[in-house]
């Protein structure tokens, strides 16, 4: 009998680890699309492509590890809070350390790409930019200025190594045993602190994108789509009637010199001002054409009830999560251990949606896998659209913009790089929304009641099961190795908390601007950018 219950689990297992399987061929997939959709096709670039496509693979792939890891560590417990009979503490230890060691790895694999690949390729290409130089020296530099991302990367690592760690309680001890005895402890803990205290320095920037980006993109998505964009005819009138304007003032200038008196250097300001203006004008001109009279866009008018339906969903799941986070944060604030703990909760005091929601989906495998799997994207969507509605800044400055079908070789790197921080916080975030589901999922563990017989006319005790949480015995709840790398340290795990009171004021203020701002221009950033060809029209046709 224990034989055939083994066997069920190891299938059952097998067909978790197969759905993991065909999940990372969709996310390849998806990368693949997302980035050649966005790529400039005049300056598209083969190893920067290449470089953005497998760097945002690797964050997704690591924000599907989070649902596995809660799927196995609940998976080993019945729901009466018993542990099943294959699952002994060899088994649970083989199936913690698969995790982990998949942690490892792909945590490994972010920090290699955030400071090391991805700025190599970025600066690779600007330094291909300016210069006209050979291949050799274009590595010689582009290795000059990555140096310092490296050296940030040790840093990182050896900090999160040594600073949290206990020193020996032996006052006596000399310094070479001290140091002696640190690196034994980082061994032993197979430099968990040290990848954990790196990965949450990149979290805490992927947060600070978060807020910037995605708080602004979950409002801004949803309202474009209900508010679609100006049509394409009527943007044409007036585009007729701004170069008859613009010609009228021309002719007027000319006029000034038709007696073979020379123009003033003020209207020779104005002048050329004008012919700029109506250069652009005409360009505009002949994208309102072919965008009028395209089956693209007859198309995408028959799908305008579609893209509204989209856009009131959009708006509801983001009500919903920010009704969620909202909770969330305030059960913390009301009944956290405090900021020394990292604000974390004994229970759920405040329920919200999702927090109620995905332990009752995971009873029914893969639903609650589905669902997260859903959120991440939906967290990558409303980034994007973000990024795209303000642009890639550096403090005042606009360093890039995000056009499909017209990002520079840099802006994609830049892009992607944004993106991967992003999602790295999306862990901390679906924890935020669903705390108790991400540190134990649904297990369940064993207390004492003491309950009243009126047979025996006496209390008597009996065993019943409850919710794990973060006052469970550590031998009845097995937490997860995603809680780990996200609570090593708790001053992290603070900042967190205020990040996600600043993520929803600027939800707020962003769904104020969205619902203020007019419909946006159906060739919206051809008066901004010059370098547009006029054999390229299509790309304004979405």
């Amino acid at each position: 009998m224990a034989a055939v219950t083994a066997g069920a689990a190891s299938a059952e297992l097998v067909i978790g680890w197969c759905i993991f399987g065909l999940l990372l061929l969709a996310i390849l997939a998806f990368c693949w699309i997302y980035v050649r959709k966005y790529q400039s096709q005049r300056e598209s670039e083969v190893v920067s492509t290449i470089t953005a496509i497998f760097s945002l693979a690797i964050a997704l792939i690591t924000s599907a590890l989070l649902p596995v890891d809660i799927f196995l560590v609940s998976y080993m417990k019945n729901q009466n809070g018993t542990f099943k009979d294959w699952a002994n503490a060899n088994v649970s230890k083989q199936i913690e350390d698969t995790v982990l060691y998949g942690y490892y790895t792909l945590y490994s694999v972010i920090l290699f790409c955030v400071f090391f690949w991805i700025p190599f390729v970025y600066f690779y290409y600007e330094e291909k930019d300016d210069d006209d130089t050979g291949k050799c020296t274009q590595i010689k530099t582009a290795l000059k200025y990555t140096l310092g991302f490296a050296v940030i990367c040790a840093i990182l690592l050896l900090v999160g190594a040594f600073v949290p760690l206990n020193v020996p309680n032996n006052k006596n001890s000399t310094e070479w045993e001290k140091v002696k005895f640190l690196f034994e402890e980082l061994g032993s803990s197979h430099g968990l602190a040290a990848l954990s205290f790196s990965i949450s320095s990149l979290t805490l920037i992927g947060m600070l994108a978060a807020i910037t980006y995605t708080a602004y993109g979950m409002s801004a998505l949803p309202l474009n789509l209900i508010k679609g964009t100006r049509s394409a005819a009527y943007e044409r009138l007036e585009n007729t009637e701004d170069i008859e304007e613009v010609e009228q003032h021309i002719q007027t200038i000319k006029s000034k010199s038709k007696d073979g008196r020379p123009l003033p250097a003020r209207d020779k300001r104005a002048l050329k001002q004008f012919e700029e203006r109506l250069r652009t004008l005409r360009k505009r001109e002949r994208h309102l054409e072919f965008i009028e009279n395209s089956w693209w866009t007859k198309f995408c008018g028959a799908l305008r009830p579609l893209k509204i339906i989209w856009g009131i969903f959009f708006i509801l799941v983001a009500l919903l999560f920010v009704i969620s986070l909202f909770l969330s944060n305030l059960d913390k604030a009301l009944h956290s251990a405090g900021i020394d703990s990292g604000f974390i909760i004994f229970g759920a005091n405040l329920s919200n949606p999702l927090n109620m929601l995905l332990p009752v989906l995971q009873t029914v495998f893969p639903l609650d896998y589905i669902l997260i799997t859903i959120i991440i994207m939906y967290f990558i969507f409303t980034s994007m659209a973000g990024i795209r509605n303000i642009g890639i800044w550096f403090f005042w400055i606009r360093l890039y913009k995000i056009r499909r079908g017209r990002t520079r070789p840099q802006a994609l790197l830049f892009l992607c790089m944004i993106l991967l921080l992003i999602v790295l916080h999306t862990s901390y975030m679906i924890y935020s929304l669903a705390p108790q589901y991400v540190m134990y999922g649904s297990q369940n563990y064993l207390i004492e009641s003491n309950v009243t017989s009126d047979d025996t006319k006496g209390n008597s005790t009996l065993s019943v099961p409850k919710r794990c949480d973060a006052d469970a015995p550590e031998d009845q709840c097995t937490v997860t190795r995603t809680y780990l790398f996200l609570h090593k340290f708790w001053f992290f795990s603070a900042a967190y908390y205020f990040g996600n009171w600043a993520f929803l004021g600027v939800f707020l203020i962003g769904l104020i601007v969205s619902c203020c701002k007019g419909k946006k221009s159906v060739i919206e950033g051809v008066d901004e950018d010059s370098d547009i060809s006029d054999d390229e029209p299509s790309v304004y046709s979405v």
